[in-house]
């Protein structure tokens, strides 16, 4: 994927203007931490994540063009992606063929089907979906979308920071889960425009940008984590590990307890039914017990104002009180 420059997120910001829903910031529990912590509840976007901001900014960008063929669009998605990607073609009225591992969440597949997609199952890991996407698209003309690997995806997604940073102009470090690298790579550029740290929290058995990162380019990996359905990419994106080598960005890899810790603290304390996606990087701020091998959780320095992206909605929240079946 080509690498985006912040012009390209304020191109992205000014075209999906109107189309997507404005983050709300919302800040936690004043006076009871050391550090200033605010929570992005993009869970609250269409589709319940901010995969909508790259759907939208990609299928209008070939409206724009003229490029929008009459076969539709594919993509290959864990879920999130797919229902963006499903959200926005009903939008443009184009027709979305979207393929999703036969491990997908239910909740996931039925709401693509509730937004007209044609799904298909395929294997069980997104590689596998994304494989027979790509042979969809070269036999049939569709237009090939992409769940991360895309500059006008990376760009959408983007523009989540440039609305955190309004509603907090001074922040210093936000905080963003890591699957493929899409938002990694869209938010860390814009962070940068502001002087904002990015912190980029990994489940520590889905972690590609960290190998990617200690090998010196991207390589494939083992996705074994609770978070997997959506942060299970076994590839990170070479723009994502690109972005990820300036110093202002930093890696940290979570347990699979720790997530499911902060999931079930999430409901408990605010009533926010979320995906472990989203839990993984509010788990980075938790102490970590986990043994993982890497770098551990991230410590806020005291008076440090921090935001966290809360997204990923499409969830069953029944198990949300009970013990989580085995790891």
């Amino acid at each position: 994927m080509p690498s985006i420059e912040y012009a390209d997120i304020r191109t992205a910001a000014e075209r999906v203007h109107g189309h997507v829903r404005p983050v709300t910031v919302a800040p936690a529990d004043p006076g009871t931490l050391p550090y200033e912590l605010h929570y992005a509840l993009e869970l609250m976007q269409h589709t319940g994540s901010f995969k909508a901001r790259g759907a939208q900014n990609f299928l209008l960008a070939h409206r724009e063009a003229g490029t929008l063929p009459t076969a539709g669009v594919t993509i290959a998605s864990g879920g999130n992606a797919g229902l963006a990607c499903a959200w926005a073609a009903r939008r443009q009225n184009v027709t979305a063929t979207v393929f999703v591992p036969t491990t997908a969440p239910k909740v996931k597949v039925d709401k693509l089907v509730a937004l007209g997609a044609d799904v298909r199952l395929v294997g069980s890991e997104y590689a596998e979906a994304l494989a027979a996407c790509e042979d969809f698209a070269a036999t049939t003309g569709a237009l090939a979308s992409h769940a991360y690997d895309h500059p006008l995806i990376a760009a959408g997604a983007g523009t989540l920071l440039d609305e955190i940073h309004a509603r907090v102009p001074d922040l210093d470090t936000v905080v963003v889960a890591v699957g493929g690298g899409g938002l990694l790579n869209g938010v860390a550029v814009a962070a940068r425009h502001h002087g904002i740290r990015t912190v980029a929290v990994e489940p520590e058995g889905s972690r590609a940008l960290d190998a990617a990162l200690r090998a010196g380019h991207p390589v494939d990996v083992t996705v074994r984590s609770v978070a997997a359905d959506s942060l299970g990419a076994r590839r990170a994106s070479a723009a994502a590990v690109e972005t990820a080598r300036h110093d202002d960005v930093r890696g940290v890899l979570v347990g699979d307890a720790a997530i499911v810790r902060a999931r079930r603290a999430l409901w408990d304390d605010r009533r926010l039914a979320v995906e472990h996606a989203a839990a993984t990087a509010l788990a980075a701020l938790a102490p970590q017990d986990d043994g993982t091998d890497a770098p551990s959780g991230y410590r806020p320095a005291r008076g440090e104002k921090v935001c966290v992206v809360l997204c990923g909605a499409n969830t069953d929240p029944g198990d949300l009180t009970g013990e989580p079946e085995a790891l």
